[in-house]
């Protein structure tokens, strides 16, 4: 195996004044050795990482990286800027800068090398003589572990050649943070007293970002740099890309407080439960370790504890305390969203499979229990609908259930499925199931507020929570505000029927903007549950048909138009595109709008903006045609449940046309770059959703 990072891949005098120059001057060395086969494709990755959440860290480190099918083998660029360049963080530019391109499948022992290296970034020693080294070759050894910080600076001041140091490699490093984590862990489950007699006091925390290479391995540095210095025992669980092993179960019965610093759900969360926590984002656990260990501690004194949670949502926690309501707010309904969407599509399908099959009377077949004949196919029609009526009657109570889990974790789930279900008792649908979810989590999130005795503590998640949060909830859905919002979606099902002509085209030209705006992202999801909002019913009304048409065709225009545009004009796209723009005919085909992300986020400015023409092109045709759709999902696929397939097939194809003939033309008149400049990589918010869909540069 070839080093990680030789003299060629260091430049000392990093001249770039923003971070996609640095981040373009890296990889270009990387390119030239070989290590990186597509330049544009690999930078793509980077800028998608990078917004997602900035790479800057305080004391002026930059560390743009992400995960990558255009490497070749794990690879690390070194840069020095004398001017500093803006990363994101907090104190200003960075003037040291890494970039770490990890291939789409590093071995362990890759990961272990790269995550040994962030922990490194968190030794002040370590980046001073990085800020005073002279010499490419020896900046490189430096970083490799060749040379101690202690050698590199002695070299440094006396003007001499560099010497070889201790040969305390990254990855002897990465083995004595190993060792200290294990001699904590075994110290944390046999010493009970200090040398004063004292038991110190005992953390456990769990650290972990979307890449898993450097984020998380700095996190888990500074927390345990933080309790050294603070006198606390910290132990740390990396959930990260060089592995994952888990806490010994004693060592966290021993902990007296919780961290979790983390921008992904943390695994097998339940084993924390009922004891003081902070929950933060991974940069919380790099910048201020000290305060988090404050306020743990602070928790403990005041008896605060946590609940149990289940893993596995898209949004575990409401958010990092920075981030304001709006934020969280969506992130709640996106949760909600997410797990209602599979019953949608289970249950759609199977509706319009049965009206397929057994004809549009089929809803009044009797139940099947009592008449079903193996030879009839209107049998075999009213049971694909009397269990897509059945996967629909969840909808509401997932949607709230599961919005009421992203506020308040598992405790919220029983008062949110509690006030979903009354909801539709009580003809209120999905705006009552929107208003049950936040209740719920909102009455669970005050119940936890509530200072209790400890005695009872370990009731309170099974028993006290769900008792009094379902009866709250009730209480508010029946005699509240249950009627008021039964009111107010009767007048919005009355206003979608009332649509016609004009007012149609143009709610179809909306939606088309909206499907086609961030590709699956939240805009995109509002459109598409207000679609099926109004098809989750045994019988839905034409104009919420018309609607889940318009919706799909328009989500089905950005891919499709993206494959068109690489096979006609090839020569405007690079080879990665191209080769994506094959796969995009069939995502495209099959309703999955994500099919054009890699397109958007290489260029935002000319794809976008031409799918958003596209989309409300096909969104207006396709009301103007009067298109009705029943299922929703399927593309292609369910061109036979189509109300007049053939005009719908036709606003697809005109929207198609349009947004290829855009994206040709704009990025035909764009001027051709200098070698080696390239275009613009990403440099808006549709970059971030990449690596919730596709974890490419997690």
């Amino acid at each position: 195996m070839s080093e990680m990072i030789t003299a060629d891949l260091v430049d000392l005098d990093l001249s770039a004044e923003t971070k996609e120059a640095a981040a373009r001057a890296l990889a270009e060395r990387m390119v030239t050795l070989g290590r990186v086969t597509d330049l544009e494709g690999f930078l793509a990755d980077v800028a998608a990482r990078e917004a997602q959440m900035p790479t800057g860290l305080d004391g002026g480190i930059g560390i743009p990286h992400c995960r990558s099918e255009h490497v070749t083998e794990p690879t690390l660029g070194f840069g020095r800027s004398a001017a500093g360049i803006d990363f994101g963080a907090p104190d200003g530019p960075a003037d040291l800068i890494f970039l770490i391109a990890a291939p789409a499948g590093a071995d362990d022992a890759h990961l272990t090398i790269l995550s040994s290296l962030a922990r490194q970034l968190m030794n002040a020693e370590f980046t001073s003589a990085l800020r005073a080294v002279d010499d490419a070759a020896a900046a490189a050894a430096l970083i490799r572990g060749d040379e101690s910080p202690a050698a590199a600076a002695s070299t440094a001041s006396e003007g001499t050649e560099p010497t070889e140091g201790s040969k305390d490699s990254v990855a002897v490093s990465a083995a004595a943070s190993a060792d200290t984590a294990t001699d904590t862990t075994t110290d944390t489950t046999t010493a009970d007293t200090g040398a004063s007699g004292e038991r110190p006091f005992r953390i456990v925390a769990v650290t972990s970002c979307p890449t898993g290479i450097a984020h998380t391995y700095m996190a888990a540095e500074s927390l345990e740099n933080a309790g050294r210095e603070a006198g606390v025992e910290v132990v740390v669980e990396t959930q990260g890309s060089a592995g994952f092993t888990r806490l010994d179960p004693a060592v966290i019965a021993a902990a007296d407080g919780v961290i979790f610093a983390h921008d992904v759900p943390v695994r097998d969360k339940d084993r924390f439960a009922g004891k003081p926590t902070v929950d933060v984002g991974v940069k919380a656990g790099i910048n201020k370790p000290a305060e988090l260990i404050t306020e743990v501690r602070g928790k403990a004194a005041r008896g605060e504890v946590s609940a149990g949670s289940a893993p596995g949502t898209p949004v575990e926690r409401s958010g990092d305390s920075a981030e304001g309501y709006g934020t969280k707010l969506r992130k709640w309904l996106m949760s909600g969203v997410s797990y209602m969407v599979p019953f949608v599509a289970a249950g759609g399908l199977l509706i319009a499979l049965g009206f397929a099959i057994g004809g549009y009377k089929i809803n009044k077949a009797p139940s099947v229990m009592d008449h079903f004949m193996w030879l009839q196919a209107d049998s075999w029609g009213a049971l694909f609908f009397q269990i897509g009526v059945v996967s629909f009657g969840f909808l509401v109570p997932v949607l709230a259930g599961y919005i009421a889990y992203g506020m308040a974790d598992r405790p919220g789930l029983v008062p949110g499925f509690v006030g979903g279900a009354i909801s539709l008792t009580i003809n209120a649908g999905f705006l009552g199931g929107l208003a049950a979810g936040l209740i719920a989590g909102g009455v669970v999130i005050g119940i936890q507020k509530v200072k209790i005795p400890a005695s009872l503590r370990g009731i309170m998640p099974v028993v006290v929570i769900p008792l009094i949060s379902a009866a709250i909830v009730g209480f508010l859905m029946f005699v509240v505000i249950g009627k008021p919002i039964a009111s107010a979606q009767k007048g919005m099902t009355d206003w979608l029927n009332g649509l016609t002509g004009t007012n149609a085209v143009l709610l179809g030209a909306l939606l088309g903007l909206m499907m086609c705006f961030d590709l699956g992202g939240p805009v995109n999801k509002v459109a598409y549950t207000f679609a099926t909002a109004g098809i989750a019913v045994a019988s839905p009304s034409d104009s919420a048909m018309k609607i889940m048409a318009a919706v799909m065709a328009a989500g089905m225009v950005p891919p499709l138009a993206m494959a068109l545009a690489t096979t006609v004009r090839g020569r405007l796209f690079t080879e990665t595109e191209r080769e994506n723009g094959k796969a995009a005919w069939v995502l495209g085909a099959s309703f999955i709008s994500e099919g054009a992300i890699p397109f958007a986020a290489a260029d935002p400015l000319r794809v976008i903006p031409s799918a958003m023409v596209g989309g409300a092109v096909t969104g207006s045709l396709s009301m103007a045609f009067d298109a009705t759709l029943r299922a929703p999902h399927g593309g292609i696929f369910v061109v036979p449940l189509i109300g007049n397939p053939f005009l719908y097939l036709i606003a697809i194809a005109a929207g198609v046309c349009v947004t290829t003939a855009l994206v040709v033309v704009l990025k035909g008149m764009r001027k051709q770059a200098p070698e080696g400049t390239g275009a613009g990589v990403a440099d808006t918010a549709i970059a971030a959703k990449v690596d919730s869909k596709e974890p490419v540069a997690a």
